[in-house]
C-alpha cells in the first residue's frame, strides 16, 4: 500500500500526548548552593532513539489491545519526520488495513509507511478522513449511493470503532468494496 496521510493532531494520544523532543537545559545552580566536588552527573536529555522506540511499542500494544494479529509484527516511529513504518503478515487484506488505521490514528503520527504483506489477496478499501458534521450515514451514501449501509462501515473499522456514533473529525476510515 505504501505511505498513507494522516492527521497528526487527531488520534489517539498514544504517545504522551506531546510530541517526543529534547528535554530543556538544567538551569545552572548558584555556585554557593552546590559543593565544588559533586559527584552526581550533570541531567543528560533525553535520547530521541529512547523516545521513537517507545512510541513504536506504545503503538504495537495498541494494535495488540484491539485483538488484531500480525506474524513478525514491526513498528518503527520517527518523530522527526512523524511517520511509522509498519511491517509483518497479516492473514488478510482487511486485518493489514486495521493495523494501518491504528497506526495513523494516532495523534502525532502524519504517515504510515506500510510495508505489511498479507497471506490471501483481497480487494483493497478505499479511505476517507472524517470531516466535521460527517456520520457514518452520511459517509455511506457518499461512497455507497445510500445511507443504510453504515453497519457495513462500522463492521469494517472494528475493533477501533465501538460506537457508530463516535466518529471524529481528523479519523481515518477504511471504506470497504461495495
Amino acid at each position: 500500500m505504501g505511505m498513507l496521510n494522516f492527521i497528526k493532531d487527531a488520534g489517539e494520544k498514544l504517545l504522551g500526548g506531546a510530541r517526543a523532543q529534547a528535554a530543556p537545559a538544567p538551569s545552572p545552580a548558584p555556585a554557593a548552593a552546590a559543593p565544588a566536588s559533586s559527584s552526581a552527573p550533570a541531567p543528560q536529555p533525553q535520547d530521541m532513539g529512547d523516545l521513537n522506540r517507545a512510541a513504536g511499542d506504545a503503538i504495537v500494544r495498541y494494535i495488540h489491545s484491539m485483538g488484531l494479529k500480525v506474524d513478525d509484527l514491526k513498528v518503527d516511529f520517527d518523530a522527526g519526520t512523524e511517520t511509522v513504518t509498519v511491517s509483518g503478515m497479516a492473514a488478510d487484506q482487511a486485518t493489514r488495513e486495521k493495523v494501518v488505521l491504528c497506526c495513523g490514528n494516532v495523534a502525532s503520527v502524519s504517515r504510515v509507511n506500510d510495508q505489511m504483506t498479507v497471506n490471501a489477496a483481497e480487494p483493497v478499501s478505499q479511505w476517507y478522513t472524517v470531516a466535521k458534521g460527517d456520520n457514518l450515514s452520511t459517509v455511506s451514501k457518499q461512497f455507497y449511493g445510500t445511507p443504510n449501509q453504515y453497519a457495513k462501515i462500522f463492521e469494517a473499522n472494528k475493533p477501533m470503532l465501538t460506537d457508530p456514533d463516535k466518529i471524529y473529525p481528523g479519523q481515518v476510515l477504511r471504506i470497504p468494496p461495495a
